[in-house]
């Protein structure tokens, strides 16, 4: 699913340039649970953003579903994002005035989807997250565990190839991180391929797969748990 070799990102490289990935090497399979750690200024949200197509390396290559697209445009990495990849945000990033059913239905909007299908998908992933009494509800009426449940629907809608969470706890108690983190175990055991960023440890340990970053390098790659035994169906072509 995702494949990266030798990656850098500088940034200011002509000014005191702050080198954010160095010499970066990371495979991720399809269906796979990778928890990303590691402390303030590490190079996370870079990896991030570098994953979910927001930036471009440097150097180096990065290759989503068997496609390189480290060297795309922007307009051909707006594209992917919209139909690729499903983004989870520590502040859920729900629009104030729209319900939640609508904050669903948005990235088919983008994507061309007919409005029939558009309610119909976006129905199906609200129920997938147990909020189906709450689709008219704007998100100032809902609580912080509720608004991420929407965003995780949200993100699932375009049915994308990888879902890339950003402290998705981050604004949340710890007994609705757990019920949160228990939606991601149930995603994953439906081979849905998810990288998840995180500080705490109890969260990470809800994934398969733990790589660590300091410095901007990945210096341990660790797996907690056995992969799934089922087999999993390979993403289309971007």
């Amino acid at each position: 699913m995702i494949k990266m070799e030798q990656m850098n990102k500088i940034y200011r490289p002509h000014s005191n340039p702050v080198h954010a990935l160095r010499d970066v090497s990371l495979h991720i399979e399809i269906g796979d649970f990778v928890a990303v750690m590691g402390p303030s200024g590490s190079g996370k949200s870079t990896l991030m953003n570098v994953m979910g197509c927001l930036d471009t390396p440097s150097s180096g290559a990065y290759w989503l579903g068997g496609v390189e697209v480290s060297s795309m445009n922007s307009d051909q990495l707006a594209t992917v994002r919209n139909r690729k990849i499903g983004f989870v945000f520590q502040n859920y990033n729900l629009l104030p005035r729209m319900t939640a059913l609508r904050n669903v239905e948005l990235p088919m909007l983008y994507a061309g989807v007919e409005k029939e299908e558009r309610k119909a998908r976006a129905l199906d992933c609200i129920d997938r997250v147990g909020m189906l009494d709450r689709i008219h509800h704007r998100p100032s009426e809902l609580s912080g565990g509720q608004c991420q449940r929407i965003a995780i629907a949200r993100a699932l809608v375009n049915n994308p190839d990888i879902i890339l969470a950003d402290e998705p706890t981050g604004n949340l108690d710890s007994i609705t991180s757990m019920e949160i983190m228990n939606i991601f175990r149930s995603l994953h055991q439906e081979h849905t391929t998810i990288v998840l960023v995180t500080h705490e440890e109890d969260i990470a340990a809800f994934a398969r797969r733990v790589v660590h970053f300091r410095d901007g390098q990945l210096i341990k790659d660790e797996i907690l748990n056995p992969p799934l035994t089922e087999p999993v169906k390979g993403g289309e072509d971007i």
